[in-house]
């Protein structure tokens, strides 16, 4: 369904921050790209969705194929209506309107009424909280309800593949949990894909079919979800566990030794 292959991205023509990525997903899964903050995980999505253009950013090498077709240098408008959606980190949306109105800017590029309508009710389905303030203004959401907006609000373009950018991002435990759930409902309800960029290692790989870890640029490091939750390096730099079990902090990690055994 999704085809990255080597591609390198360049900002202001100056700054190359993606290095030969290459990423495949099929139809119906669910894909995590796991890394730090800084390794690259935005833009690649950026690339996807055609939004690098807005910051000065461009695909310099290699392609990005979605169903066949090459996407890498089309509009994002273009992109949204052939199924492609990302639902930006940070929750952005617009905070003097209300609940109902912002998730109607997601139904922006369709014309069908009555699609849009149930379409609405389904959102609903997923997110009761949001049809129980659907007339509150946005701008006063907790951090839980903004993160359930718009990904209600993406699911209106009726996307083939969600592209989610750090849902976990401040949430509480709970929360946490709770939106997760609701992403593996919608990949299975609505056989949408998803590829989900997170740091927070243990729920994304919960729930995922296969894994990618990118750091400064490249993937390093890439395979099936439950095979990676027993890799000795996903455990120590990502989930916190030493080989013996113990609990150890990121900054106790030796650089020149975790880019030795990356590499090795």
């Amino acid at each position: 369904m999704l085809s990255i292959n080597n591609i390198e991205v360049i900002y202001s023509n100056v700054i190359l921050v993606l290095k030969g990525v290459s990423l495949t997903m099929g139809q119906g899964d669910i894909v995590a790209l796991l890394g730090a903050n800084g390794a690259g995980k935005t833009t690649a999505l950026k690339a996807m969705s055609g939004l690098l253009r807005t910051e000065l950013g461009e695909v310099t090498d290699g392609s990005i194929e979605f169903e066949g077709t090459r996407i890498d240098h089309r509009d994002p408008e273009e992109i949204v209506r052939m199924g492609v959606v990302q639902v930006m980190e940070g929750r952005p949306m617009f905070e003097q309107l209300t609940v109902e109105e912002n998730i109607r800017v997601g139904a922006y590029s369709r014309n069908d009424t009555a699609g849009i309508r149930a379409d609405m009710e389904e959102v609903y389905g997923y997110f009761p909280t949001l049809a129980r303030m659907k007339d509150r203004v946005s701008g006063y959401l907790s951090g839980g309800e903004r993160q359930m907006l718009v990904m209600g609000r993406g699911l209106m373009a009726r996307p083939k593949l969600m592209l989610l950018d750090e849902p976990s991002l401040g949430l509480s435990p709970a929360l946490v949990k709770e939106i997760f759930k609701i992403i593996q409902r919608i990949n299975r309800e609505q056989d949408t894909s998803i590829l989900v960029v997170e740091q927070n290692a243990v729920i994304a790989l919960s729930i995922s079919d296969h894994a990618y870890v990118m750091e400064n640029g490249r993937i390093v490091l890439d395979g099936p979800s439950a095979k990676l939750k027993e890799n000795e390096d996903i455990k120590e730099f990502y989930l916190g566990l030493s080989q013996v079990g113990k609990r150890k902090s990121y900054k106790d990690v030796k650089h020149y030794r975790r880019r030795k055994r990356w590499l090795s």
